[in-house]
């Protein structure tokens, strides 16, 4: 348990759900539904995304958290022979414990530019197997895995998302985004790609909640119909399949009433900026720019440690010898008065 008086600025899932989610898990409690997310609310949350997504004949399947997520579409989507795309830093490759290549698939990584690929790089890489006489002895690439926002917490803009999209489809790719933080990409002034431009340009997607105002779920939007046959029992294969699946098709039903997922987002993305401008001021160097929730400083270890004292900072890498980038996190929770405090203490 975290010391009541230390800040906490680790990360976006440190606290529990928007109050008008635990408001709507209450008042349903004790009604009798369905079970494995064939429930009348989630048949409605279906249905509010799929308008919001401007894709009326998508499939949408709700799961427990993000892993889940990756690894169920992955494996379902890919034939055994083939890998994934990804940048080196994508969450896939780096911080879920192999899970994908424990489904049986590489992750085929590719280098990144502030959290990012190309979809020349793309290209590139699908033409290199094409030329490469050993190719039937190696990993096919059959799809490609970004982040919106991206582990660096940047945005793929419209045109670079068209481009990627152009290109997996030029080279019969599919296209699957990670939506964990998708909150704060679409509360993101800098950001111009919307939902339903998403629906059009990838073939599976997903909208994260448990970091963005639930308590755990992710909502896994397939735009076009049937592209994963029996995706269903592939989820209950994985384990995936919650035998109460109202209560994540509840959330998703709550946050797609009155466009809250659209503005769920907003507080963090304008507390970070706060912190952003605070900190420039205060001469701290920034890593790298994001301008979404996530901000990464460079600081120097002792620095770091006098820091932890009072503000709980999460590890991102260490820089060097003497020097390690830490991340702060906001969240649709954030307060302002801990944004007050945490500046005092910078």
């Amino acid at each position: 348990m975290n010391d009541i008086n230390r800040l906490v600025f680790t990360s976006d899932y440190t606290e529990g759900a928007h109050p008008a989610i635990l408001e709507k898990l209450i008042e349903t409690n004790m009604l009798k539904s369905a079970g494995y997310g064939l429930d009348e609310f989630s048949d409605s949350a279906r249905k509010k995304i799929r308008t919001a997504c401007d894709a009326p004949e998508a499939d949408v399947f709700f799961l427990a958290g993000g892993t889940q997520a990756n690894a169920v579409v992955i494996a379902s989507l890919l034939r055994p022979y083939q890998g994934v795309i990804a940048a080196d830093s994508g969450h896939i490759s780096v911080h879920e414990a192999g899970a994908i290549e424990f489904g049986g698939h590489k992750v085929l990584t590719l280098p990144h530019k502030d959290g990012k690929i190309t979809a020349a790089g793309i290209a590139e890489f699908a033409e290199e197997y094409e030329r490469d006489e050993n190719h039937d002895h190696m990993v096919m690439p059959g799809m490609v895995y970004i982040s919106q926002p991206t582990e660096f917490g940047t945005l793929y803009s419209l045109e670079e998302l068209k481009e990627i999209s152009e290109t997996c489809r030029r080279n019969r790719l599919f296209l699957y985004l990670d939506g964990a933080r998708l909150a704060y990409a679409l509360a993101c002034p800098e950001n111009d790609a919307k939902l339903p431009d998403l629906a059009s340009l990838c073939d599976v997607f997903y909208i994260g909640g448990t970091k963005c105002g639930t308590l755990f779920g992710e909502a896994v939007v397939i735009p076009r119909h049937d592209t994963i046959p029996h995706l269903f029992t592939m989820i209950k294969q994985h384990g995936a399949l919650l035998a109460k699946g109202r209560v994540v098709g509840i959330q998703f039903d709550t946050l797609f009433t009155d466009e809250l997922y659209l503005k769920i987002g907003s507080p963090a993305i304008t507390e970070a900026e706060r912190i952003r401008k605070a900190l420039i001021v205060k001469g701290y160097r920034l890593a790298f720019p994001s301008p979404t929730n996530q901000i990464f400083i460079l600081l120097d270890k002792s620095r770091a440690e006098e820091l932890s004292e009072k503000v709980e900072l999460g590890f991102w890498e260490n820089a060097d010898e003497d020097h390690v980038i830490m991340r702060i996190a906001t969240s649709w929770a954030t307060q302002s008065a801990d944004v007050d405090r945490l500046m005092e203490i910078l």
